[in-house]
């Protein structure tokens, strides 16, 4: 008798042109009951978990994925100028420091793109705010948010490379001298630059930043392929940091700037950092 595509044969059971015995059929079928049981409650436990964890604020999603974002980019930033500076020019030169943040910002982007548009640099945000592309209410959010993942950054770069830093400097950590490391985290002008060629250097170097991701997501123009945008960015972060870094090292971003200098006033390094 063949009934729902089995068969009955000889007192088994003939599924697929194989005879097995109703023994083993019985057994097979207890045995994916009992694991469908066993499965169940795990799995609405997992969605209850799932649940619970789920972020379901906009605001806080948007700030937890600017921090995201903010702290992978300095991480990757942040080691390259430590591990040029510690390693006194034998693990790293002036470019790999440059590489450092450029891949630093497209994985950066990677990360929060989707949820935030992934500003990273408080001047992105402010910039879009001021076009109607953000809503005002929205300025902290991002900024805090930014501002948080960069701080956790350089406390992280502190910890990494905390035994070099002691033997680099024998424990004392200073801003100038033939032993500075307060340049790590955060940048400084070459002693020759006065302040207001400072200041028009960083403000060039930040309208080519601005001036280089309009272009970039200009799909009216020659608009970038989809999916480069970050790749295209951190490129284009490497190019300023190649050109226009030798005065003031191109922060370019108050939140890439600000945060590693306060946590450095606090972990040693003293107000000197704001001098």
């Amino acid at each position: 008798m063949k009934e729902n595509g089995f068969m009955l044969a000889d007192g088994g059971l003939m599924c697929d042109g194989k005879l097995r015995t109703s023994s083993q059929s019985q057994r097979r079928v207890k045995f994916r009951l009992v694991s469908k049981s066993r499965l169940e409650p795990e799995s609405k436990m997992l969605e209850k978990i799932q649940k619970m964890l789920t972020i379901r604020s906009n605001s806080v999603r948007e700030l937890l994925a600017e921090a995201l974002g903010m702290y992978i980019l300095m991480v990757l930033g942040l080691s390259s100028v430590a591990q040029t500076v510690l390693g006194k020019g034998e693990f790293g030169q002036y470019l790999s420091i440059n590489l450092g943040f450029g891949i630093g910002v497209t994985m950066g982007i990677h990360a929060a793109g989707g949820i935030s548009g992934a500003h990273l640099n408080a001047a992105i945000t402010l910039t879009h705010c001021m076009f109607g592309n953000l809503p005002w209410r929205k300025l902290p959010v991002y900024l805090l948010g930014q501002f948080l993942g960069s701080f956790l950054a350089a406390a992280t770069i502190f910890g990494l490379y905390y035994d070099a830093l002691h033997d680099y400097t024998n424990g004392n950590f200073t801003v100038t001298g033939p032993t500075a490391t307060a340049s790590i985290f955060s940048t400084y002008p070459s002693p020759y630059m006065s302040l207001t060629g400072g200041f028009f250097t960083e403000f060039i170097a930040t309208v080519m930043l601005l001036l280089g991701i309009l272009v970039i997501h200009d799909e009216k123009n020659n608009g970038a392929l989809k999916g480069t945008h970050a790749l295209l960015t951190g490129i284009l972060v490497l190019g300023i940091g190649m050109g226009m870094g030798m005065n003031t090292g191109y922060a370019i971003n108050p939140s890439r700037d600000l945060p590693p200098r306060i946590f450095t006033a606090i972990a040693g390094w003293g107000v000197d950092v704001f001098r």
